[in-house]
């Protein structure tokens, strides 16, 4: 990027830069471009001392697709609809691994954070790179994950009932890398494997993404503006501050998870109704309710 003149700063050897030179209030579509090859470079950037106003961090927004607000946590403090506001003190934040909204059928693309006001210390943000994660795994560990798919729920929002399925690998549209795409926060269940099995799996490669040499960590600064790639990360706030956290959020309409396709039918057919026992209703009902929604649209 070094026609823009900007200074950019790789922050971790996994993921993550700071970039400073450019203010985001005022950028041009050429910048919107470097902004974009920077990110698939480096996944999540940092920009320093930007404060915008909430009506220019929605105009930059808007600059990257169409944005949504947050379907089931409301928006006391900021009268917008595709911004979103969160006041934290005592730990009052998302503090499990996650992508943001993968129990929609089309998560969210990209997420941009306004750090307004930072506690007196802590409430640092990390984020980990899943791509890594993935080329990580020996290669028999990756063609067994690479041929199946995971039911995601919104069980932490205390909505169980909305579901999607996504591949466990998911390939970026722009850079075609593979990544993990399972998190401790939303992910219940492996679809091709039984409750035991997908427990095991599970457990593994939740914590497998964790592992530090694939992640950054980021002490903020009031007035930084952060974008990140939902596509290719997940984040992880530290639950140790006790003093006010604010933060305003604009977030990217989605698209839908591309990968291989299943290479095992779903647990929960392969087996029988014999063995579908408490920990398999939640996806027999999904599959049952996803199949039924398919023949009335194929009807009407």
């Amino acid at each position: 990027m070094s026609e823009l003149n900007w200074d950019v700063k790789r922050l971790a050897g996994a993921l993550g830069a700071e970039v400073r030179g450019i203010r985001l209030a005022a950028a041009t579509e050429t910048d919107i471009e470097g902004i974009k090859s920077l990110l698939n470079d480096h996944m999540v950037l940092f920009f320093p001392d930007q404060h915008p106003s909430v009506d220019e961090h929605v105009e930059f927004g808007r600059k990257f697709g169409t944005l949504e607000g947050h379907p089931h946590l409301k928006n006391p403090f900021t009268k917008h609809p595709e911004l979103f506001e969160l006041a934290a003190s005592e730990g009052g934040i998302a503090d499990e691994w996650h992508t943001d909204l993968t129990f929609r059928p089309e998560p969210s693309v990209m997420s941009i954070l306004h750090m307004v006001k930072c506690p007196e210390s802590g409430g640092d943000t990390m984020w980990t790179n899943l791509c890594a994660a993935f080329d990580a795994l020996s290669p028999p560990m990756q063609e067994l994950c690479d041929g199946l798919t995971a039911l995601h729920d919104a069980q932490p929002h205390g909505r169980p009932e909305q579901m999607a399925i996504h591949p466990v690998v998911r390939q970026h549209p722009e850079t075609g890398r593979k990544a993990l795409y399972v998190n401790e926060h939303f992910t219940r269940r492996i679809v091709e494997m039984s409750g035991a099995e997908s427990e095991c799996l599970l457990t593994f490669l939740t914590r497998w993404v964790q592992y530090p040499k694939f992640t950054v960590r980021y002490n903020w600064s009031e007035g930084t503006v952060c974008l990140w790639d939902n596509r290719c990360t997940q984040h992880f706030v530290l639950n140790d501050f006790s003093t006010e956290r604010i933060i305003q959020r604009v977030t990217v309409v989605g698209d839908h998870p591309e990968g291989s396709a299943a290479r095992w039918p779903a647990y929960t057919d392969s087996a029988g109704r014999s063995a579908v026992s408490r920990h398999d209703r939640q996806l027999a009902r999904f599959l049952k309710a996803s199949r039924s929604d398919e023949e009335a649209s194929k009807v009407s």
